[in-house]
């Protein structure tokens, strides 16, 4: 009876420790095909994904973000969609101050939420409704450390290519483009999508590989393992600090790319981040 009592209790509380993942639109990659003139299109602001639901900050796998209370408290009881940010090529910074679990206050000054989107389950708004009702929203509440996210208009592929460079060359990650009239469905779709000057993956680390010459005591390069059992080596893109503490076995990295070569290999590899998967 005493076992079955606590395997009850168990039961009824399960429901409290389990954070569902909310839902999230998810991008794919941009392709020549694609229908410009059905997009709004903005930066791609490289930072870590919030999502406010109306009462708590989110990640995009359901975790807590634990924000100082002044950055949330005055945030409406609407869900919202952004990317927490604090400038360009700044994306280490970002991930040490969100993630801690007690946040440091003089760290989060210097973090803006980035606003792109602002769903209703009830109402199916179009991105471009959504568009005016965020932009209307962060404007009433008047914060300086939270931004609506500007979206432009563009006609051809060439003005994109113009923008996309326009802002790569001052340190952006890339654009996103988001289709005018799609409502509001959680998962991935061409309804968003993201272009960058160059394409990223994830990999498995599979061996470390010593260095030599200059890198003869710490990582030369790394091997890593594609989703389709591929391996090849990255040698490049590492600091210094992680070249003496390169990530181990078994993590999963991000790299970028610029396309493949005739064995399927991507060419011209470069070692971005260890993923984490809190986020």
């Amino acid at each position: 009876m005493f076992i079955f009592k606590k395997w009850l209790v168990c039961v009824l509380l399960l429901p409290l420790f389990v954070l569902a993942e909310p839902d999230v639109q998810l991008a794919k990659v941009y392709s020549d095909d694609t229908q410009i003139q059905d997009y709004l299109v903005s930066e791609k602001y490289d930072g870590i994904r919030g999502i406010w639901t109306g009462s708590e900050l989110l990640t995009r796998q359901g975790n807590v973000i634990n924000a100082p209370s002044w950055f949330t408290e005055k945030l409406p009881p609407v869900w919202l969609d952004g990317e927490l940010w604090s400038k360009r090529n700044d994306f280490a910074y970002i991930m040490s101050t969100v993630s801690k679990q007690v946040p440091i206050d003089s760290e989060w000054r210097n973090i803006y939420y980035m606003v792109f989107d602002a769903p209703d389950k009830a109402r199916l708004f179009t991105f471009y409704e959504r568009y005016q009702r965020y932009t209307a929203i962060v404007t009433d509440l008047n914060l300086p450390h939270v931004l609506p996210v500007e979206q432009f208009s563009v006609n051809t592929t060439d003005e994109l290519n113009k923008l996309l460079s326009s802002y790569t060359d001052k340190g952006a990650e890339g654009l996103m483009l988001q289709r005018k009239l799609a409502r509001f469905e959680s998962g991935r779709t061409d309804n968003l999508l993201k272009l960058k000057p160059h394409m990223d993956a994830e990999a498995e680390v599979v061996e470390i590989l010593k260095g030599s010459g200059k890198y003869q005591d710490v990582m030369g390069s790394l091997v890593v393992k594609m989703p389709s059992g591929l391996r090849f080596k990255i040698g490049t893109g590492f600091t210094d600090a992680e070249r003496e503490n390169p990530p181990k076995v078994g993590e999963i990295i991000t790299y970028k790319y610029h396309g493949f070569t005739e064995r399927g290999v991507p060419r011209f590899a470069s070692y971005m981040r260890i993923r984490d998967t809190h986020f």
